[in-house]
């Protein structure tokens, strides 16, 4: 496993290039010979020092309530995963029992409520520890997070740094960093999450994060072998329905689907069960550890995934699993908007296309 050090030299190294080192949704076209597949990680990589600084002053935050409306899943049996890519292999039967599920991302105004009512500080907020980096002035170890930062010009898909910036101040209040804001957004989803933070207002609302295969059962809504979630068409009767990305990658997003970045919840068709933007917007935290092989083991009976993380590519971080791509998806880059395709994050790292959705066991 990779040390601390090297880690965090790593990181800093890109920061003060002007760029945080970052994973990304990888091109069907970008296979190395150490990773044959475009496995989506569409988040930065965090500082898991700096997300232990301040956590354990959080860790009993007072119960509240984020009065979300939320929508009954009767449990079933499905068919998991994809034939398209090779960690959502293979496609096997899954049981899922009953649970309730938010309607729609959490958004800003809910995530506000939260840290009004409890003073929790997020993981991009959180001062960097210089212990943790050696030899680098104070000067830089400053608060932030990954921001979608298109060039001037077309690029080679390959380099995910051209797009993905560090911006110091970045935070789910300023998702864009300095200057940005969340006045008159407050029916967007909140984004600049990391694994912790929507742990955290999961566990203050009294929720929980959802399963993947929680996830993807309620996001298939009963179809079966469709190639998105809401059907084989990429837009039925020419219309599109979900907030994804149109026009040249990543230089000119045409948003004919009517959003450049992020949509308002609810701005687009609900699904079969009542549940809005399961496909595109943002990508979503779940509960279960990352690892390509994950099916190959996995229980039949309302699986909670793997008890640990690998990730080849990244063999010493922890990540959790991502659903539902992003406003950055479409078929030339980040294909993981499909249905039954899996995502992947750093569980201290967080992004401006990046938020989450809850779930519970009992009614509301």
């Amino acid at each position: 496993m990779q040390s601390m050090n090297n880690y965090s030299n790593r990181w800093i190294q890109a920061l003060v290039g002007g760029a945080m080192i970052l994973s990304a949704c990888n091109s069907t076209a970008d296979k190395s010979a150490n990773q044959k597949d475009s496995v989506a990680m569409c988040v930065s990589e965090g500082i898991p020092s700096r997300a232990a600084a301040v956590k354990k002053t959080q860790e009993n935050l007072l119960q509240g309530a984020d009065d979300a409306k939320m929508v009954f899943i009767k449990g079933g049996v499905f068919q998991m995963g994809s034939s398209e890519f090779a960690d959502t292999q293979p496609i096997h039967e899954v049981k899922v029992h009953d649970f309730w599920m938010d309607e729609h991302e959490v958004t800003n105004a809910q995530f506000a409520k939260f840290v009004e009512a409890t003073g929790y500080i997020t993981v991009a907020e959180r001062a960097l520890d210089p212990a943790d980096f050696p030899g680098v002035s104070r000067d830089l170890l400053v608060p932030g997070s990954a921001v979608f930062t298109p060039p001037k010009e077309q690029v080679n898909l390959n380099n995910h740094l051209q797009w993905w910036k560090y911006v110091p101040g970045a935070s789910w209040r300023q998702p864009k960093g300095p200057g940005s804001n969340i006045n008159g957004k407050e029916n967007e989803p909140v984004v600049q999450v990391s694994y912790e933070d929507a742990e955290a207002f999961a566990k203050w609302a009294g929720k929980r994060l959802p399963t993947e295969a929680e996830w993807e059962y309620a996001a298939r809504a009963g179809q079966v072998g469709k190639k998105y979630y809401w059907g084989d068409e990429l837009k039925p009767h020419g219309k599109w329905v979900a907030n994804t990305y149109q026009g040249n990658f990543p230089v000119s997003n045409a948003a004919e689907d009517g959003f450049a970045e992020l949509a308002p919840v609810k701005s687009f068709p609900a699904n079969a069960y009542g549940l809005y933007d399961m496909d595109g917007n943002v990508w979503e935290w779940c509960a279960d550890f990352y690892r390509p092989d994950a099916y190959e083991h996995a229980e039949k009976d309302n699986p909670k995934g793997p008890s640990d993380s690998y990730d080849p590519a990244e063999p010493g971080l922890v990540k959790r699993v991502q659903r539902g791509g992003s406003f950055l998806c479409n078929d030339q880059y980040c294909e993981r908007y499909k249905a039954g395709s899996r995502g992947k994050g750093e569980v201290s790292s967080a992004s401006n296309n990046l938020g989450f959705r809850c779930v519970q066991d009992q009614a509301p």
